[in-house]
């Protein structure tokens, strides 16, 4: 079998190829600006992960 190089994934706030290895210390960003701005969207609520309406209890009394 032949060894193959690392696994390349995408950097999700820029879309550069990031070798997935230990010396890529901001994996699976790029670098520490594409880490941040992500960190900031959520931060800012600009991601949201979608959640279920939670039962209404004055509904379920009648």
């Amino acid at each position: 079998m032949a060894q193959q190089g690392p696994r390349i994934v995408k950097c999700p706030a820029c879309g550069k190829d990031v070798p997935w290895t230990p010396e890529s210390r901001w994996r699976p960003f790029c670098c520490e600006r594409c880490r941040n701005l992500d960190l900031g969207a959520w931060a800012t609520e600009q991601y949201r992960v979608p959640a279920s309406t939670p039962p209404d209890p004055e509904a379920d009394s009648g």
